[in-house]
Formats: structure tokens, sequence, C-alpha cells
């Protein structure tokens, strides 16, 4: 059920379009269902029908005249309209339904509160079985103006209790934190000039890519207008920055101006303050040392977002939202830097979860550092050609995306459940895009059969739970390749599999053997450990079997993935 508010001036003029049967087609039998007091005339029951209009129009505007005639002050638009509609799955709802309604929300909003007999004067139409509508004047009993600010707010929320009460669909509501969604004139503009996107959609696009490559806000204002964009640069007196606007070349207002649009009015996160605050957290990414070996920022991002389920289970609100501010981030950047094959459902994820990105809770930027000074890295590379390290990095982005859905499910922001679930699709047609090429690499060099036997053997030691389904899998070849490259690289086996086997939301994957086929490949990536370190984990291995709990024994559902059990969680992947 959901609620729209409009404001007029003339109730006379909003009285004859709820009570019209003409040019309205779609209203059928106008009758009234409440008022404020019980006893005010129904233009469309009266057999006078143009007597009765007259009467309910004076009787709503007595208290105007009345104000007038004292000089009062009286608002410029005191006509209130609040139209109320049922979804279309709804139970019909008779006109006591519909009354009842009717005085809980002017109630709610200020205009008509309980046990106010000073209330405004209002009246409920119904013209049709899916809505009504709630017209009154804002002027109260003792002349005053209703207190009626956040009516929609308020309205809103009464509604939510109604749906409840009356067992209707339950709308997903917002929180206040989405973008503005384009005005109709911009988009009839739009189309008009045969763009599919609005300038603020399109400005917004890309403002949040900019962003995401950027390391200062010298640099964000730099890569703005070589994009392209028209920026202007907004001071205080003492020449510090007070905010920006931009706009598109070439979108112009009948005067031939440009159409500027401040940051804060794309989105909330893009005002300067927001985008100030994001970037002073970060600090710049240290010099490479000389002649050391410069790590791959793909693998470095990786290992960032395999760990956000853990930060989102674990770590304050504020810290969790500040990596789903990072995901969203890598998100943006990622069609930059990605083959052109996948960059549209890339673009898709990044708009989809632009939504999901943004809540109520405040992000404490100094967290996730480390998967910003990432994404900034390959931001400043070509697209990568390796198919496997992209393939590694979408099944990590695509199981953290499950871990954030979970976690904004847990504290009911419903429309950023939608957002990542829309998301979620478009990641999982650019992994199932990108993986095959690399997994079939893998599968031509499946190692022999006894190889293949003693890996199997550790399978089912290292993840007892998944085993079977893995050895199963048609990945589980390239799974024994990339094992069988790790030995050969001076890596354990055993301990490669165990490692990856306890980064959790294993039992998220629709397959546990593509999963652990990327884990395994990005670890291995590192310098194997010399024999001395060797020597270091056996002994703490060791130590750590005989003195600590099995993993039986501790118990709950992250134990149980952590010793390769499934959680019995459904698997979105």
């Amino acid at each position: 059920m959901i609620a729209k508010i409009t404001r007029g001036k003339q109730m006379r003029r909003l009285l004859a379009y709820l009570y019209d049967t003409h040019k309205a087609k779609d209203h059928t039998d106008p009758h009234l269902v409440a008022s404020w007091d019980g006893f005010a005339p129904d233009p469309g029951r009266d057999p006078n029908s143009q007597t009765a209009m007259t009467q309910l129009t004076n009787a709503l505007e007595l208290r105007l005249y009345q104000a007038r005639g004292k000089d009062q002050q009286v608002p410029d638009k005191p006509v209130w309209q609040c139209s109320v509609r049922a979804a279309p799955e709804d139970p019909f709802l008779t006109d006591a339904q519909w009354a009842d309604i009717a005085r809980r929300v002017v109630a709610a909003t200020g205009i008509a509160p309980d046990g106010d007999s000073d209330g405004c004067r209002w009246v409920a139409v119904r013209h049709a079985d899916d809505h009504i509508h709630i017209a009154a004047t804002t002027i109260r009993g003792d002349l005053r103006t209703a207190r009626h600010w956040n009516d929609y707010l308020r309205a809103d929320k009464e509604l939510e209790a109604v749906e409840r009460d009356y067992h209707l669909r339950i709308v997903i509501r917002g929180d206040r934190t989405a973008a503005q969604r384009p005005t109709r004139a911009e988009t009839e503009k739009a189309h008009r000039t045969g763009h599919h996107h609005t300038p603020r959609e399109q400005l917004r696009a890309t403002l949040r890519t900019v962003v995401a490559v950027s390391t200062t806000t010298e640099e964000f204002f730099h890569h703005l207008t070589r994009s392209g964009i028209l920026v202007e640069v907004l001071r205080f007196p003492s020449g510090d920055i007070r905010g920006y606007k931009v706009a598109l070349e070439g979108d112009t207002n009948a005067a031939g101006e440009p159409v500027w649009f401040s940051g804060s009015t794309l989105a909330p996160d893009l005002s300067y303050p927001q985008i100030h605050a994001r970037l002073t957290t970060t600090p710049p990414q240290p010099a490479p040392v000389a002649g050391a070996p410069r790590p791959n920022p793909w693998h470095q991002a990786t290992a960032a977002i395999e760990r956000i389920p853990h930060h989102l289970e674990h770590a304050t609100d504020t810290a969790a939202q500040a990596h789903i501010t990072a995901f969203a981030e890598a998100l943006d950047a990622l069609p930059l830097v990605t083959p052109k094959a996948i960059r549209a459902q890339l673009h898709e994820a990044a708009a989809a979860f632009e939504r999901a990105s943004r809540s109520r809770i405040k992000a404490d930027h100094r967290h996730a550092q480390a998967l910003r000074g990432a994404v900034r890295a390959i931001a400043r590379q070509p697209p990568t050609t390796d198919g496997a390290a992209l393939a590694t990095f979408l099944d990590a982005a695509i199981l953290a995306l499950i871990a954030i859905q979970r976690w904004q499910s847990a504290r009911h922001h419903n429309q950023q459940v939608q957002a990542a679930r829309r998301t979620l699709t478009h990641l999982q047609a650019a992994y199932d895009h990108t993986a095959p090429a690399p997994l079939a690499t893998l599968n031509q060099r499946q190692p022999p059969r006894t190889v293949m036997h003693h890996q199997a053997t550790q399978m089912r030691q290292a993840v007892p739970g998944y085993a079977e389904h893995i050895l199963t899998d048609p990945a589980w070849p390239a799974l024994a390749t990339v094992l069988t490259d790790a030995e050969a690289a001076g890596h354990d086996p055993a301990r490669l599999l165990q490692q990856a086997a306890d980064q959790r939301a294993l039992g998220d994957a629709r397959s546990p053997a593509q999963v652990l086929t990327w884990r395994i490949h990005r670890l291995t990536q590192r310098p194997a450990p010399s024999p001395r370190a060797k020597a270091a984990q056996s002994r703490s291995t060791v130590i750590g079997r005989s003195t600590l709990p099995s993993r039986h024994e501790e118990g709950g559902a992250a134990s149980s993935v952590r010793a390769g059990q499934p959680d019995n969680r459904p698997r979105r992947r």
C-alpha cells in the first residue's frame, strides 16, 4: 500500500476531479467513505449532486474564509490531497475498511490527530476498488495551520502498520538514501535526443567511476575534466572548496546554458564532503622497493574481497558499511579494466549495486583501505588478459555479494537487498562468460590418475562435507591441476587446500570445486615457504592439534564451514 501526497490551491477543482466520471473513464461510483465528522454531504449519493457538491466545498473551505477574514496567515496551497492505493494482489477492501485506513492516515500525518476537536476538515473519496483520495484543508478549528511536516514519511509508516493489520502485501520501503530519480522532463528530453539514459544518470555513473580510481580530490576533478564533463568548483571566500557542480557537454536548457547538477543532487555519497572524506582516509600506495617483485593488484583486490564476509560478521556496522562502499567502488572501476565482452554486464552490476551500497549507517572509511588501494592500482593498468585472475576476482565478488545481501537483510535494508539480488544476476553472467576458458585450459592439463587419487584422499580429509560433491564436479580436474602446480612450486597442497576451505562462504557456492580452484590458484602466486618456515608450520600444526578443541567441539555454523562441513544455507552460485 502506497501513498502520494500533493498540495493545491482550490478545493472545488479537486472535488470536481474526484467525482468526475466523464473525463476520467476509470472513475466508477465515486462516493464518500469517511469525513471529519461522519456527516459531510456526499455528492455521489445525494440525488441533487450539484447542491451537495457546493455544500461539501463550502464546508471544507469554511476555515479558510474564517482565517482570511481575521487576517490570519493562510498557506499559499492550503488544499492537501493524499491518495492511498492498494497493491493489485491485495484483497478487496470494503468501504468501512477504507474509512478506517483514511482516519489512521489523517491522524498519523497531523491533519486530524486522534482526540483533537480542532483538527482539519477532511473527506475520503472512493471512485475505484483499489484506492481512495483524502482531501483536506490545512487550517485547523483554532485557525492555525496544521503541523503536518514530514507527512509523507508519517503516512508511509502508518501504511506499513496497515499492511500488517489487514494482511496486505508488504511494500518494500526506502530509507531516504536512494539517489534522486530522473524527472519526467529529463526522461522525455533523453528520448527526444535519442539517448537511453538521462544526463543525470550518465553523470552519476561517470562520477562514481572517477571516485573509484582517484586518490585525491584534485585528481578527482582532473579526471572529470578529462572525461569531457563540464566542472565548476565552488569555493568559500577563504578559497576552500565548498562544493562542485557538473554538466554534460551539449546538454543545455532553453537559453542555451549548461544544465548543472551538484554532486549531492546526483547521489548522497557524491557530495563534495562525502568524496573528500573517502579520499582523504585512503593513504597513497607505497612506492615499490627497487628490485623487489611488484605484488599483483588483482590478487590483492581478490584477497581483500574474500575477507569481506568475515568483516561483515565480526566488524562493527560502520566498518562493515565501509567495506560495502569499497566493494561498490571495485564494481564501478571494473568495466575500465576488463574485456569488452563482459563490460555491459559489469556496467549493469555496478549500476544495480549503487543502490545497495548506501544505507543509514555511516561508513567509517578508515577501514577497507586494502581493497581501495588495490582497485586504484588495477585502474592504472591496461585491461587484463589474464582470464584466471579475472575469474578468481569475480568468483570472490559473487560470494562477497551474497554475504552483503545477507547482512543487509538482517538489518531490514529491503531496497538494498533487492539491489544486491539484481547485482548478483549480472555478476554471475560475467563470471559464466569468463570462467570456461581458463577452466578448460586447466582441465586439459589434469595430472595422472595416481596423482589425482592421492589428491582425492587429501580432499576427503580437508573438506569431508563437500568432498564427494567436488570429486564429481566437472571442475575437479582443474582443481587437481592447480594442486599439482602448487606442489611443483614448493607449496604443501594439503595446507593450501585447508587454507582455502577455511576462508568461509564455501556453502554459498554453486560449485565448491571452482571456488577452491580459484582460491588455490591465487594462493600459489605467493612464494613458497622456505624449509625453515615449513618446519615452523609443522610444529604449529602439531601444537595446535594437541592444545585446541577439535572443530566439531567448537560448534556453530561457522565451525562447520571451517571444518569443510556444509552449513545448509541455500546455494546461490
